[in-house]
């Protein structure tokens, strides 16, 4: 590296692998440039597409795990309900075995944002500009999203709608398109509240990324159902991914990643509470834990980890996007976690309670503005100049992100 690199480098910072071997250096020259070892943007990518899963494993394992969550989709139907939850219970003692994604909070990648920009600050010798992750001076956000599996939670929404409705927050709430009927009325109630709709897949069967062809075949009638509830996002039954599929779905944006999670079917995590984009679309990730999760899988008894991760991403200026079905909401202990973590920030004035369409309108707003310098200070060209914020990052000094 250092023949490339020619007279006046040295190596300034060591990277470690996740086994503590010392595998690169950044290196630095005596005029204050450094020289990365990586591509950002390719490992930002591979974070966010999940990528990292295929490191070190064969065409075959992955193959392996691919034929795995087929199998169980195709064999769910016929098991009952108690089996399942035993199955899934056993299959948590493999699953959390697993050291990264960590979970419930995995912040590398923020780790790795705020030393990016520390570095950019350190080379520019000087303050460097960003824009705010959210608008009109808030801090950080709240989302509040809601699946609808079956015809019986379809009915039983207001055991979640009515604690919103006490707090004063509004939601998304997405239904399946040919699982059980969905009335107007209830759209038109859902919408005059301010609530959003969204598409849950079109049977709930696991089936609409399963591959290209089959995806394809049913998209228009996943489109139709988008059309006539006036839906802009989407949400994969059992947040089945596939990274290449998502874009072609044509939402404007998909939340069907998790920042972490080892405990669905379909196991891993995009590591950020931040939006990030998938060629033209915006992908939110679920960055509470599932209410199933919580209590019928790993079988918590209360909603400490809901309220501990929230307060983690509070202080980190992320994204707090909660995902809560009405076909649990029997369970006293999620209508008791939900109620207290709907309380816990009621009065919070930093955060920005927005619904899923609103952030990704953001999410763009702010991907496509641009900062300038205006004499001595900065500002904001481009849709986002109006509610965006300029932030500073100084050399030297940790920037939390």
């Amino acid at each position: 590296m250092l023949g490339r690199l020619g007279r006046g480098w040295e190596p300034a910072e060591a990277i470690f692998d996740a086994a503590g071997r010392r595998v690169a250096w950044v290196w630095r020259d005596g005029e204050g440039s450094s020289f990365l070892p990586f591509d950002p943007g390719e490992v930002m990518r591979r974070f966010w597409s999940e990528s990292y899963q295929s490191v070190g494993h064969s065409r075959l394992a992955g193959a392996g795990r691919a034929a795995a969550i087929r199998t169980y989709y195709l064999t769910r139907p016929a098991l009952p309900r108690p089996v399942q939850l035993r199955l899934r219970r056993m299959f948590t003692r493999v699953q959390s075995r697993s050291s990264f994604p960590a979970w419930p909070v995995e912040d590398t990648l923020h780790n790795l944002y705020a030393w990016l920009i520390t570095l950019i600050a350190e080379v520019a010798g000087e303050p460097v500009p960003f824009l705010a992750p959210w608008p009109d001076g808030k801090f950080w956000a709240v989302v509040l999203t809601h699946d609808v599996e079956t015809a019986a939670g379809c009915q039983d929404i207001e055991l979640l709608r009515s604690l919103e409705r006490k707090h004063g927050y509004c939601s998304s709430w997405n239904f399946v398109g040919q699982r059980y009927p969905v009335g107007d009325d209830m759209l038109r109630a859902l919408r005059s509240e301010g609530c959003e709709v969204g598409v849950h897949g079109l049977r709930h069967d696991g089936r609409d990324l399963g591959s290209r062809r089959l995806m394809e075949r049913r998209l228009p009638a996943i489109r139709e159902f988008a059309e006539r509830w006036d839906a802009v996002g989407f949400r994969s039954p059992a947040t089945q991914r596939n990274w290449e599929l998502m874009p072609r779905l044509g939402f404007d944006y998909d939340s069907s990643y998790s920042d972490t999670d080892p405990y669905e079917p379909q196991p891993g995590g995009c590591c950020t509470y931040w939006p990030y984009f998938n060629q033209a679309m915006v992908e939110l990730p679920i960055t509470i834990p599932q209410d199933h999760t919580m209590f019928s899988i790993l079988q918590q008894s209360g909603a400490e980890i809901w309220l501990e991760k929230a307060r983690f991403l509070r202080r980190r200026q992320g994204m707090v996007l909660v995902l809560t079905h009405p076909d649990y909401a029997h369970d006293p202990r999620v209508t008791d976690g939900y109620a207290r973590l709907l309380e816990s920030f009621q009065d919070d004035d930093t955060a920005w309670r927005a619904l899923p369409r609103e952030v990704a309108a953001w999410w763009r707003d702010r991907s496509a503005s641009t900062i300038r310098r205006d004499g001595d200070a900065w500002r904001i060209d481009g849709p986002a100049s109006d509610r965006g914020q300029v932030c500073l990052a100084y050399p030297g000094v940790g920037n939390m992100m």
